[in-house]
């Protein structure tokens, strides 16, 4: 599936990820809804990206995905042990849905994308105690981490994104992004397809 003419909803989209990968799906000819909670910098993004593409190619919505009253159904995710489980737990869904959707011949894809650290605001809040509770003691554990493992630039996951909704074959699909491998998918065990 090509994104010309498409209409793709990001959320995150006013900065980091989320605005890398508005401008990759514009360049491609589709038409954005961009939700973020910071209207402010949803704004200002719209703006600059309607000088470049016209207003007609993108909508902004302020919406906080945490809050069950603007957005029923998601929770926010704790940091750590809850954190990472919740990733392994959004491989695992990724994969039954899009098994149900290939049995079920629903005409959708569903497939994630799990980068490393990425150079976006949401990275620089480890810095603030308000933001990381009781792990902010960790700060300087999980700056080693960042030198260690490498930051990646939002745009390198908007390529990525991107090429897995041009890919008609990728379904159930897990792409990793590293700085040490940049895109590469998961591969499972024989009897498990990384593609549904």
């Amino acid at each position: 599936m090509y994104a010309n003419g498409k209409v793709a909803l990001v959320t995150g989209a006013a900065q980091g990820i989320g605005r890398a990968m508005v401008e990759e799906l514009l360049h491609k000819g589709a038409n954005l809804v961009m939700v973020d909670q910071n209207r402010i910098s949803g704004e200002e993004c719209k703006a600059s990206l309607d000088e470049q593409f016209g207003s007609h190619r993108t909508m902004f919505i302020q919406c906080d995905v945490t809050d069950q009253e603007q957005l029923r159904g998601l929770t926010p995710a704790a940091y750590q042990p809850v954190y990472s489980a919740s990733k392994h737990g959004v491989i695992g869904f990724t994969r039954s849905i899009a098994a149900l959707a290939s049995i079920g011949n629903y005409g959708v894809r569903i497939n994630t994308v799990c980068p490393a650290f990425v150079d976006t605001p949401l990275l620089e809040s480890i810095e603030k105690e308000e933001n990381m509770g009781e792990f902010f003691k960790y700060k300087d554990n999980i700056k080693d981490m960042m030198k260690s493992f490498g930051v990646l630039d939002p745009s390198l996951i908007a390529k990525g994104m991107v090429s897995l909704i041009e890919d008609d074959g990728a379904n159930g699909a897990v792409m990793k992004i590293t700085t040490s491998r940049g895109i590469h998918f998961e591969e499972f065990g024989a009897h498990q397809k990384t593609k549904v």
